[in-house]
């Protein structure tokens, strides 16, 4: 009997893990629209390269750094319908960008559809870390990633058809959203668990927890940085607008689909030697790889299969580092994945435009080299991280 009940259990963590897995793939594709979609903006709205960055820095802030928040948030919401709404929120918002007129409308449109992932990244990492097992978390946690840098792969698919068509994309996200919400159970109150108060936010982000969020937030700068300048630094070599968008959508494709790849990888291994050294070793490996990278062109033969592996390196850490996370907070965890997840990637999106700036003054090369170079401190904060204790996970 007590056989029968744990399959039983196996087999509802599965689906639902899939659910959710399935909602961060579509979330994830919805935003990674707004980079490939760079020079049409700035086009069609005549303004500069730093102001086009402005709408990835709102996306973040509100989708991201406010993610902390937004989780504390949707637990009072119920985690059942921001898991299987979010998308759905982040989705419609982003499709309907061809619709507004002027760009303020633009920034406030991209600001409240952020609001969608915000609430969905939180709730989405809780579920997989309540019903991952205890001795795969890092596998269930990195076929969770996955699922977003695969979505970012489709991303630039969806951009390449242009602003003008991109609301049909809206009804699938809706549609995730649905399946989602048949799949999931609303378990964020059970057990007799306390809602997350904003005391208990701050009571973790603390130590280790400090570091590693500082660690994150520069491998995200140099990710988004140059994922960012990609389109600019196509048009600058002589490429047409045209060419660049097939170019960037292939390109950014190749980088998320190794990017799950990565993190797949750099999951099962952090489960069979560890944590930390996964962190120090992906990161540490990345950086001359990116360098020769951003001086690289589509036309070279290496061009893609580098893409590859500078993405499968720089992204084997960020699964790892959201379990990592939950493991030195285990009665937090949505929490915990929430300031790994969001607040770090949120914090370099926002601090992204800087890199806008600097490449509207120099050159967007020069400026995705000095977002790459910030893996060096990135590397030495993850060499002073403690191994995390196996705990059971309650939040």
């Amino acid at each position: 009997m007590s056989m029968l009940v744990e399959h039983r259990a196996v087999q509802s963590g599965v689906a639902i893990a899939v659910a959710v897995t399935a909602g961060h793939f579509i979330n994830d594709a919805y935003a990674a629209m707004l980079g490939p979609l760079g020079p049409a903006l700035q086009h069609r709205y005549g303004v500069s390269i730093a102001a086009v960055t402005l709408l990835g820095s709102v996306f973040s802030l509100t989708s991201s750094v406010l993610q902390p928040v937004l989780g504390i948030i949707g637990q009072k919401l119920g985690r059942r319908a921001t898991a299987a709404f979010g998308p759905t929120m982040t989705g419609l918002g982003l499709t309907l960008m061809s619709f507004v007129p002027w760009f303020g409308a633009l920034v406030l449109l991209v600001a409240v559809s952020g609001f969608g992932s915000g609430f969905f990244h939180p709730a989405g990492a809780g579920y997989i870390a309540r019903y991952s097992p205890q001795n795969k978390r890092g596998l269930w946690a990195s076929l969770f990633g996955a699922g977003g840098t695969a979505g970012m792969a489709l991303g630039p698919v969806f951009a390449n058809v242009g602003l003008d068509h991109l609301h049909w994309f809206g009804l699938i996200g809706l549609l995730t959203g649905l399946i989602t919400y048949v799949l999931t159970p609303d378990d964020t109150l059970t057990g007799g668990r306390k809602q997350t108060s904003a005391a208990d936010y701050l009571s973790i982000f603390k130590g280790p927890m400090v570091t590693l969020w500082g660690m994150a937030v520069l491998r995200s700068m140099a990710s988004i940085g140059y994922n960012t300048m990609l389109p600019f630094i196509l048009l600058q070599r002589g490429y047409s607008q045209q060419q660049t968008g097939g170019l960037v959508a292939v390109t950014l494709g190749i980088y998320a689909v190794a990017a799950a790849v990565g993190g797949i990888v750099g999951g099962r291994i952090s489960d069979q030697i560890g944590r930390v050294p996964v962190l120090r070793s992906a990161i540490l490996l990345t950086i001359p790889f990116f360098a020769l990278l951003i001086y690289s062109d589509p036309h070279q033969w290496w061009f893609y299969p580098l893409t590859f592996l500078v993405g499968a390196c720089v992204n084997a850490s960020i699964p790892v580092g959201v379990v990592t996370a939950q493991e030195y907070a285990p009665k937090h965890t949505a929490l915990a994945s929430s300031i790994m997840m969001g607040f770090s990637w949120g914090v370099a999106g926002v601090l992204v435009v800087l890199v806008g700036k600097l490449a509207d003054l120099i050159n967007p090369s020069t400026a995705a080299l000095c977002a790459v170079l910030l893996l060096l401190p990135s590397v030495f904060l993850a060499y002073k991280l403690p191994e995390p204790q196996k705990a059971t996970f309650e939040g």
